[in-house]
């Protein structure tokens, strides 16, 4: 008789206030599942305190403890959980060890214009609130500032839903907007972005070579490891526990998007896991043990793909996304790097925290350039970020670059 469909994913809501929400997922397995799932978990606002996973190569049994927003749509997050399960049916055949990512269709892309009758502090997070909460992913964002002081704000979207070209989705998005910027907003278009706008609202792909070497090290230099985390990191793999895998064990610090990080590493070097467990108990440690294989379903036994793997490891639980403050001519500019998988995703809510943070900092936008760029033989999202330093501007360099970090990584800032 099969599996229900629903039934491939099942969420049991905290009975207590401060109690993990259980989510369960019972579906076929396929390459990078456990990724794509942590992924959407993380979109959703949520954290894994807890996991489990399991599997034979063909099904998979993945449990995760969350914790989070009091007002999660859990019916919406169980649609979207589904979305990514493969299908039941898809059992007979299905292909585990896949050497290929799966490429998604490239979605249609919409630039949503608006304009502003003056800029206030954390208009754009909120603007960025909405968009989020209406499942719209931004993909560039252009400001402009009028000599009378209106703002024209450029956002390039994609639609979760895939509705954005119906009137009644534009209408919605406009009536949310028009909710939260009240009689600022003077203006709202949504129109779909052809090739010819899409190449104009491009930043520079220039990114000067001081920049990139001190973002994109891959060495852990001691300003590195001072200004993250006094917790103890460690990344080991031993094949004596089992015949026919290799363990690989972690202790670190909790961060938010914890497990995704790992799993987007493990999913870029086509590894397999068939059976793990994640804990991260009230101070924040964590500690997770994976028994994984390669594609070729045999064990890691080359130690240069033992160090590469761990070194890779270590790196993603210290430094999983780049912060950086420097000078652009006489301004001050904010850069942040989010890498992007091999699927060409990247990491969920990266422009939602960086405006949180500024709107707190009451630090405001004068521009913002979203590109990608190929370094090191991966392929980075750079959020370039122009801040306005206009009479009153007083947040130090040093605390901003803290704070945003901090807020990214769901960190407490001092």
């Amino acid at each position: 008789m099969g599996v229900l469909h629903e039934d491939l994913v099942l969420i049991s809501q905290a009975e207590k206030p401060g109690d993990p929400t259980v989510i369960t997922v019972n579906c076929p397995d396929k390459t990078g599942l456990g990724c794509d799932l942590c992924r959407i978990i993380l979109r959703f606002g949520l954290s894994i305190c807890r996991a489990d996973f399991s599997t034979d190569g063909k099904w998979c049994y993945v449990v995760f403890g969350v914790v989070g927003k009091p007002n999660t749509r859990w019916s919406l997050l169980k649609n979207r959980l589904l979305e990514v399960c493969p299908s039941y049916f898809s059992t007979s055949g299905i292909s585990y060890y896949r050497l290929e990512n799966q490429q998604p269709k490239p979605s249609d892309v919409f630039l949503l214009k608006f304009w502003c009758s003056n800029d206030r502090e954390g208009l754009l997070h909120d603007v960025t609130e909405v968009l989020c909460e209406l499942e719209l992913t931004i993909k560039r964002v252009k400001i402009s500032t009028a000599p009378d002081g209106r703002v024209m704000d450029l956002f390039f979207v994609t639609d979760t839903r895939e509705l954005l070209h119906t009137k009644a989705r534009k209408d919605e998005t406009i009536h949310c907007l028009k909710a939260v910027l009240g009689d600022v907003m003077i203006s709202c278009e949504i129109d779909i972005a052809g090739p010819e706008v899409t190449t104009c609202s491009q930043g520079s792909p220039y990114l000067p070579s001081a920049i990139s070497e001190e973002m994109f090290s891959l060495e852990l230099s001691n300003r590195h490891l001072s200004g993250f985390t006094s917790n103890p990191i460690s990344v080991a793999v031993d094949n004596t526990f089992s015949p026919s895998h290799t363990l690989v064990k972690m202790q670190c610090q909790d961060h938010k998007g914890l497990i995704y990080d790992i799993m987007r590493t493990l999913k870029d070097y086509n590894i397999q896991i068939s059976y793990g467990r994640f804990f991260a108990n009230t101070k924040r440690n964590c500690e997770m043990d994976l028994f994984i294989m390669q594609s070729d379903s045999k064990k890691i036994v080359d130690p240069n793909k033992q160090d590469a793997l761990c070194s890779r490891l270590r790196m993603e639980l210290l430094r999983p996304l780049r912060v950086a403050v420097v000078s652009r001519g006489p301004d001050t500019e904010l850069l942040v790097a989010n890498p992007v998988e091999l699927s060409g995703r990247g990491r969920p809510l990266v422009f939602y925290d960086i405006t949180l943070a500024l709107k707190v900092l009451d630090t405001r936008i004068f521009s913002v350039e979203i590109a990608r760029h190929m370094i090191q033989d991966r392929e980075w999202e750079v959020y370039r970020i122009l801040l306005d330093e206009g009479v009153g501007f007083s947040v130090p360099r040093n605390k901003i670059e803290e704070y945003v970090r901090n807020t990214l990584m769901g960190w407490d800032s001092k």
